[in-house]
């Protein structure tokens, strides 16, 4: 039998198989309204087989958007057409999820050509952006203003009331994003955080923003829920955060209650060099799941294209879900086509039936 088609519950949730759509920013919102396209590119993921669909980085503030094209999840209004998704999402089988992001000092960008390349400034529109330290993220992008406690309180603030609009627009899954050089992710690592208050210095207080914000979450996101939390597992460069650190902050992870670790990589900084290949990042995550996997669930991700390369990440027991991007932007289907080589049993829309 398949492992990769093989159900799994968590909490109250059950999942049909361990694939999960990774989030994958469109650039395609206004003001983070979600559109008619959103809901059919996410609606066909569902209908294509996948046991997970997670909405793209969602802002919990206006300016915590990556750029102006982004999903948002920062106001009341956002609701109605958040829940218009969920409910597409899970009356075609999937467990409907969304990441709940801030950009940090990588905000503020313009949207093009289905990516944030280049970054604005106020004077064009954009905004003025925060970040752990006074630090770019890379030479020729702006100087972040260091947060104020007062920043840090809001922010986290923010978090907590994007998951009470998330719970009422009908997610059963929320991922808090805490990777790729976004806000999170900027506090628990020592190139972008240099504070000398209560959150820099030691790894217990890098980590205290991220810790404290989950806690913050759980005090409106119901118990029989589960939460997820997107790290990067190494930025890649020698005086930057590491793997032994990812496992140190999934033991704490694991004793907030966290149900699932989606193991990523890298973004913190520009520049660094990374090797990357078909499955290069599941190397990252087998380590973090032999260290904490009775604890909690393991998800990879990181150029899985195909069927039995996804496969044999859970044979090996290297992750215990498998968190597909681009491969799904080329084939909403993929999960259908899954089974298929893999002779696996899954549920076919009637109308699709004669195809697969």
């Amino acid at each position: 039998m398949s492992q990769l088609f093989t159900p799994l519950k968590i909490k109250s949730i059950h999942f049909r198989n361990r694939l999960v759509m990774s989030p994958m920013c469109m650039y395609s919102s206004e003001d983070g309204f979600a559109t008619d396209w959103h809901l059919a590119h996410y609606a066909s993921r569902a209908v294509g087989g996948m046991g997970t669909v997670i909405l793209e980085a969602s802002a919990v503030q206006a300016e915590g958007r990556i750029s102006v094209g982004d999903l948002g999840i920062y106001k009341d209004e956002h609701i109605e057409g958040l829940s218009r998704i969920a409910t597409q999402i899970k009356q075609n089988g999937a467990v409907a999820g969304i990441q709940l992001a801030h950009a940090g000092r990588k905000a503020s960008n313009w949207a093009a050509g289905g990516e944030s390349r280049v970054l604005h400034t106020p004077e064009v529109g954009g905004w003025e952006v925060i970040a752990p330290s006074a630090i770019a993220f890379a030479e020729g992008t702006p100087i972040p203003r260091a947060m104020t406690m007062q920043d840090i309180e809001s922010v986290q603030q923010a978090f907590a009331d994007a998951a009470t609009r998330a719970l009422n627009a009908g997610f059963e899954l929320i991922e808090i994003h805490s990777a790729h050089g976004y806000l999170l992710n900027e506090f628990l690592s020592p190139l972008a955080n240099q504070r000398t208050d209560g959150y820099g210095g030691s790894r217990d207080n890098r980590a205290r923003m991220l810790l404290e914000t989950i806690n913050r979450v759980k005090t409106v996101w119901p118990a029989e829920l589960p939460i997820a939390v997107r790290i990067s597992a190494t930025d890649w460069i020698e005086a930057g955060w590491s793997v032994e650190d990812s496992v140190w902050l999934s033991e704490q992870l694991s004793r907030l209650g966290v149900d699932i670790i989606d193991v990523s990589s890298g973004g913190v900084v520009g520049g660094v060099r990374i090797n990357i290949g078909p499955g290069y990042q599941v190397p990252l995550a087998s380590t973090i799941k032999k260290a904490v996997g009775e604890k909690l669930l393991i998800g990879t991700v990181g150029m899985i294209t195909n069927p039995e390369q996804a496969e044999t990440v859970l044979v090996n027991g290297d992750a215990d879900m498998v968190f597909i991007g681009r491969e799904l932007l080329r084939d909403p289907y993929f999960a259908l086509h899954a089974a298929k080589r893999l002779r696996a049993e899954i549920s076919i829309p009637k109308a699709y039936e004669r195809a697969f």
